[in-house]
């Protein structure tokens, strides 16, 4: 009589599942750098010293920077504001991400930030923006997985919860 764990089929069940193991484990914080990477490299240009917006940022949103919507172009609203908000969220968004806190809402913001790109650069859909969206969604799907602060506030924070006895 043959032994039902060693059949092909369930050797094979076993392998999916140290391999979907595997990728529940690696993946998320691969993703995480994957998508933080593009958004801290250009946060740092954008900055001449602490707090201090370098002068080609503040040109780009002034002069350079036009959303394209329905075929027109506008300027943004208080281009220096958004411009500081801009320098501000590339750099402290892709370090939350890189951390692993609050994953699931910091890849909203930046699919968020991804469209908002995609007004300003359309032709920047297939070459980048594209591959930005599907890593903020995968994350927003995923989460942060268990190399996280996410993770480990949830274990930390995550007591049982004591039933008490009916009345």
């Amino acid at each position: 009589m043959t032994d039902s764990r060693f059949t092909p089929a369930a050797l094979y069940l076993r392998l999916l599942n140290i391999v979907s193991l595997i990728g529940l484990a690696v993946a998320p914080p691969v993703v995480r750098i994957a998508l933080a990477l593009p958004f801290l490299r250009s946060g740092l240009t954008r900055w001449d010293g602490f707090l201090q917006l370098s002068v080609g940022t503040q040109f780009l949103f002034e002069d350079q920077f036009k959303l394209h919507i329905f075929g027109n172009l506008y300027g943004f609203p208080a281009p220096d504001t958004v411009a500081l908000l801009v320098g501000c969220a590339e750099i402290a968004l892709p370090v939350l991400l890189l951390a692993g806190f609050a994953t699931r809402l910091v890849g909203l913001a930046l699919l968020i930030m991804t469209g908002i790109i995609q007004l300003v650069f359309p032709d920047g859909w297939v070459n980048f923006h594209l591959y930005w969206a599907a890593l903020a969604l995968a994350i927003m799907a995923l989460g942060p997985g268990p190399l996280s602060l996410d993770y480990l506030m949830s274990r930390v924070f995550a007591r049982p919860r004591k039933r008490s006895a009916p009345a």
